[in-house]
């Protein structure tokens, strides 16, 4: 976790001082490295960190503070450069003191719990090994990663919903306020959802989350007025909040402790895996068919994942 963040730490201050293209994207594809490194590892010590009863709790108020961190951040950097007349490079550079104050807080107030004896790298969660004693069926973890993957395919980057606010009238300048009052919106439904996940369970708040993101998918393909951009785009937010962090307790209630990491790899890596062609395809059928047939695409995805979570026999009670 230190590792990743330290990479990100030194990164993106320099990009403040980068003079081409080629080095912003080497130094932008450093930044990403470093979050591949540490963000399986962090939400194992995230899971570690509280019981299993307050698991929903927990991750959904880790992605409130994140989301609130993309709301708050931006805003500052907007204030010093429109009133105190901050270049952007110096932003860029001011990056670095956050960035500094994270690393102190991980050194020195981060601690976590001794590795289970005899805890091994957890492959078997995915591949026919033997088990560790206690490892939930590996069936539940593979096809639950499998419904994710489908429901990912649909999910293209929001680039295109900014592409269809300008389309619908939303004026360029006004882009960076909508995407703030999204991020928004999330930070503001993440906690309460991670709560209520821990009192009925995690599978109605995703499968609910991703009915709402089919609905907003196709409204986005049907959109005719400003106002509705407006609307849909903070309903979207609620989506994120009912499963972002949702989705990761249910990762930590399938995986025991001593697997608990790998299994995080593997979700974010079927993520990953499933999100470059996500938005390749999105991008084909909007060029071919338009627009609306894209956005249908990602709402029948949503719904043919949310009818598979339903199938699965999960766990009565999450791993401790």
């Amino acid at each position: 976790v230190v590792l990743g963040y330290l990479l990100a730490s030194a990164t993106r201050p320099l990009i403040g001082l980068a003079s081409g293209v080629a080095q912003v994207a080497a130094l932008r594809l450093t930044d990403r490295v470093g979050k591949g490194i540490r963000t399986a590892p962090r939400d194992a010590l995230i899971a570690e960190a509280v019981s299993p009863e307050v698991r929903g709790r927990a991750f959904g108020f880790h992605r409130a503070a994140d989301h609130l961190g993309a709301v708050v951040g931006p805003l500052i950097g907007l204030l010093l450069m429109q009133v105190y007349g901050v270049s952007i490079r110096t932003i860029f550079l001011l990056a670095a003191i956050p960035a500094a104050m994270a690393l102190v807080v991980l050194f020195v107030g981060v601690r976590e719990a001794a590795p289970a004896a005899g805890a091994r790298g957890g492959a078997s969660l995915v591949r026919g090994d033997t088990p560790v004693p206690g490892l939930r069926p590996q069936g539940v973890m593979r096809a639950y990663l499998a419904v994710v993957f489908v429901f990912t395919l649909g999910n293209s980057t929001d680039a295109f919903l900014l592409l269809r606010a300008t389309d619908a009238g939303v004026p360029v300048a006004w882009l960076p306020v909508l995407w703030s009052m999204l991020h928004a919106v999330k930070s503001l439904a993440s906690t309460p959802a991670g709560v209520l996940s821990d009192r009925i369970g995690r599978r109605p708040l995703i499968v609910g989350g991703w009915v709402l993101y089919a609905a907003v998918y196709w409204a986005f393909g049907h959109v005719t007025a400003t106002w509705e951009i407006w609307g849909l785009f903070g309903v979207y937010g609620v989506y994120f909040g009912l499963t972002e962090g949702v989705e990761k307790a249910l990762v930590a209630d399938l995986a025991p402790a001593a697997e608990r990491g790998v299994a995080f790899g593997w979700y974010h890596l079927i993520v990953g895996l499933g999100a470059l062609p996500a938005s390749a395809l999105f991008g084909a059928i909007w060029e071919w068919r338009g627009p609306a047939a894209a956005f249908n695409l990602g709402a029948i995805l949503a719904l043919a994942a949310g009818i598979g979570l339903l199938q699965l026999r999960l766990p009565s009670a999450p791993a401790a």
